[in-house]
């Protein structure tokens, strides 16, 4: 069943002191962790700007944790390549901003990570479909990318519940991953959806005790 599913948390970096990085991150690996995700955004795909390659080699330096990087930048296959060097472990670009999808899944793997592609809240599951069997990972916004912080929108939760159904009925191993508005209370709403992994930013890296805060996403 979905709940007994094993789920991975992805702590979101934009939401930590990049003042004390080193220990923040310290933090959400002794609090069990698996993944980092971190949101590269160019201020053109979407209305915010934060970092590239080189913050993610930086982050690369001072952990081993999976670098879950997604790229939400109006050329994310071009970038791939300088992503991959600095250390990304899996790349998911936007199937709204990659043109040929099958394509950018294919040249980006070419550069040695997994894949993974994204949908904003706007754009249905099933335009992921052709291309489940090339990823890795499929990431559903569950709020407009840009900006932490936002409002689980619900809505995403049936999007969860198709991509899970289409990955099971043909036998993939492809992950499903859900960003936005993630707390204890819409955690247990997308893990009982079909989630496997869940990126939360405000709600782990804002906490007093970041391993409490990872133990309530999973409960």
């Amino acid at each position: 069943m979905a709940s007994q599913r094993s789920l991975l948390i992805a702590p979101s970096i934009l939401a930590a002191d990049f003042s004390r990085l080193e220990s923040q991150i310290r933090k959400v690996e002794e609090g069990g962790a698996e993944w980092l995700h971190l949101d590269v955004m160019d201020a053109h795909f979407v209305p915010n700007l934060t970092f590239g390659p080189f913050i993610v080699a930086a982050i690369r330096r001072l952990t081993k944790l999976f670098l879950d990087t997604h790229l939400m930048i109006t050329d994310p296959v071009g970038y791939a390549p300088k992503f991959a060097e600095a250390g990304s472990d899996l790349i998911t670009f936007h199937v709204e901003g990659a043109g040929d999808a099958s394509e950018a899944a294919s040249q980006i793997r070419a550069t040695g990570v997994q894949v993974g592609a994204s949908v904003k809240p706007a754009t249905p599951a099933s335009v992921l479909f052709p291309i489940l069997d090339q990823l890795d990972l499929v990431l559903v916004m569950s709020v407009e990318p840009g900006f932490g912080g936002q409002a689980f929108m619900p809505e995403s939760l049936e999007k969860i519940r198709a991509l899970r159904a289409e990955i099971d009925r043909r036998g993939l191993r492809t992950l499903i991953e859900v960003d936005g508005g993630i707390n204890p209370q819409t955690a247990a709403l997308t893990r009982d959806a079909g989630v496997d992994v869940l990126v939360a930013g405000t709600a782990v890296f804002r906490a007093e005790s970041p391993a409490e805060a990872i133990a309530a996403l999973r409960h």
